[in-house]
C-alpha cells in the first residue's frame, strides 16, 4: 500500500502540510497526479456531483479544468482531528468567452491510515468578478511560498 505522508492522526503542523500539499497539486492540474492523493475507491460529494474512485476522480478533473481556464486555488486549514480536516478555499478561474469567477468553498476531508483521502465533501459558489479583481496572479502551478493565503489576503 502506498503511504501518503504526513499520516493520521493530525497535529497542527501535519494538517497545514497536508493541506498546502493539496493546493500544490490542484495548482499543477494533472488529473491523474492529484487521483493518486485518493483511496481507489474514494467518495466525493463535489457541489451536486457523486463521484467514487479514482478514475471518476480523473474524470471529473480532466473536465473541470477544460472548463475552467487559468485557474489558480488557495487552500486554508479551517479545523482538523484526528484523521479529519476541515478546508476552506477560493480559486479564480474564466470560461472560453473570458467571463471571470471566484469561487469560493469548503471542503471536508477524511484520510485512511495511509494518509489517502478517502472521503471529500465540497461545498462550493461561484461569484462572478472583473478580470481586475483578481488576487491570485502568479504563473500557472502551485502559489509560491511566501505569497498571502486567504486570512492575510483579507478573505
Amino acid at each position: 500500500m502506498t503511504e501518503r505522508p504526513p499520516l493520521p492522526p493530525f497535529n497542527l503542523e501535519a494538517a497545514v502540510q497536508k493541506v498546502r500539499m493539496a493546493e500544490n497539486a490542484w495548482n499543477a492540474r494533472d488529473p491523474i497526479k492529484v487521483s493518486l492523493a485518493y483511496t481507489e475507491d474514494s467518495r466525493w460529494r463535489n457541489r451536486g456531483e457523486l463521484l467514487q474512485g479514482r478514475d471518476a476522480i480523473v474524470a471529473f478533473l480532466t473536465r473541470k479544468w477544460v472548463r475552467e481556464l487559468d485557474y489558480r486555488l488557495v487552500k486554508e486549514l479551517w479545523d482538523f482531528r484526528e484523521n479529519r480536516i476541515a478546508v476552506r478555499f477560493k480559486y479564480e478561474w474564466h470560461d472560453d468567452t473570458g467571463n471571470w469567477f471566484r469561487a469560493h468553498g469548503n471542503e471536508l476531508w477524511e484520510f485512511d491510515e495511509h494518509g489517502l483521502m478517502r472521503r471529500r465533501e465540497a461545498s462550493i459558489n461561484d461569484v462572478p468578478i472583473l478580470e481586475s479583481e483578481r488576487k491570485f496572479l502568479w504563473d500557472q502551478g502551485p502559489r509560491p511560498e511566501g505569497h498571502p493565503g486567504l486570512t492575510e489576503m483579507g478573505f
